[in-house]
């Protein structure tokens, strides 16, 4: 082979030996490979997986009385709609629309018209069947008139009673008078108008006491008795006690709810009917934590719940069955009597994961509240027997 061949092949020459040595590079690489792949495998999987930090307190349940809490309206005890009992004219209006009455006070009056006379007609003619009725008697023990004829007398005397009661009637018919101490909610007549007998006058309410009606679940009726102690928060912002008058004893067929009311003494007039209010039965005793709303979290269904730690270190869900609530926090039912709650990086660990469990150094800062906190304004009656820190 000439130099001169060598020179005219000189490119094709140079890109070969390139190409050679680009696949023996390839090739060693290949080969290398492998025991670094395994290094790393293995070291994988002997090294820990990195752990989380949060914060927890661990706390014990107290017994508390769990509280049905459901919305409802406020309403007269009663309403009825007084009705005209005898055909007139109003000459008379005895109290205006909104205004207080007591029982017997004048609604509405119709004019007499020939009432009075008719009365007096029906008194007439009774004192005559009296005298008929006694003479008969008479004459009867001398065989002077027959029992038939003393009968005819008695029934007369008896029709004249009769006709007497129907004319006294139809005169206090004409007017028309609260049933009851209330107040008067509409009025249907004016000075002048004509009622016939079923006419409606007026709507008249009993104020005096006012009814808080919601509707009970089926879990719930069962803790809630006529006669119960409850309260009821109107929209007002008063709250007002009193006691359980009704409890449907059939749920509603479209709802499948019972229905409750709470009567509550309104003689002062204080409180209006027609508004919302929230009312409070209390049912149960139960175990429960009282801990700050801020613990509650969601998990990937959208149950809210809170996150606690157990003995392990591994976090567990727990849906929330909120007992109560009050202004120092919720009262949440289902956990154990003894939990370590996650008060700070719950939002941060899933359930089932291990994590590293740091316990609330400061209790004054501690997220979840204690029982026996500065400033508790836990109501007295919702205040469990013993009131010892956990």
């Amino acid at each position: 082979m000439s130099w001169a061949f060598l020179k005219r092949q000189q490119s094709w020459l140079l890109s070969a030996g390139i190409a050679v040595l680009v696949v023996l590079w390839l090739l060693s690489g290949q080969g290398a490979e492998e025991p670094d792949t395994a290094t790393a495998t293995a070291a994988a999987d002997t090294a820990e997986p990195q752990r989380s930090s949060v914060r927890v307190v661990t706390q014990s349940a107290e017994e508390v009385q769990r509280t049905i809490v459901i919305n409802g309206k406020t309403e007269p005890a009663r309403i009825v709609t007084l009705a005209a009992e005898t055909d007139g004219r109003v000459a008379a209006i005895g109290i205006a629309r909104g205004e207080s009455a007591d029982d017997g006070d004048l609604v509405v009056r119709l004019d007499e018209r020939d009432r009075a006379a008719r009365l007096a007609e029906a008194r007439a003619t009774l004192k005559q069947r009296e005298v008929e009725y006694e003479a008969r008697s008479e004459l009867k023990s001398s065989s002077y008139v027959s029992e038939a004829q003393l009968k005819e007398a008695e029934a007369l005397l008896e029709s004249a009673r009769a006709e007497l009661v129907r004319a006294e009637l139809d005169l206090e018919y004409a007017a028309i008078r609260a049933p009851f101490d209330g107040a008067l909610q509409a009025r249907m007549v004016e000075i002048g108008d004509f009622v016939s007998r079923g006419d409606p006058v007026a709507t008249y309410v009993d104020n005096r006491r006012i009814v808080v009606s919601a509707n009970l679940s089926e879990y719930d009726a069962r803790y809630v008795q006529p006669g119960d102690t409850a309260e009821a928060h109107l929209a007002t912002g008063e709250t007002v006690r009193g006691r359980i008058r009704y409890v449907a004893p059939v749920a509603d067929e479209s709802t499948r709810t019972f229905a409750v009311e709470l009567e509550v003494d309104n003689r002062d007039g204080a409180l209006r009917a027609g508004g919302t209010a929230e009312l409070r039965i209390p049912a149960e005793t139960i175990l429960a934590h009282r801990i700050s709303p801020s613990l509650l979290t969601l998990d990937d269904a959208g149950n809210v719940g809170v996150k606690i730690v157990d003995e392990n270190n591994k976090v567990d869900f727990i849906v929330a069955d909120i007992a109560m609530t009050s202004s120092d926090g919720v009262w949440v039912a289902g956990l154990p009597a003894s939990a370590t709650l996650i008060t700070v990086g719950q939002g941060f660990v899933a359930d089932g994961s291990i994590v590293d469990a740091v316990p609330e150094s400061d209790s004054d800062t501690a997220v979840a509240i204690k029982s026996n906190a500065p400033g508790s304004n836990r109501p007295e009656s919702n205040r469990p027997e013993s009131d010892e820190e956990p």
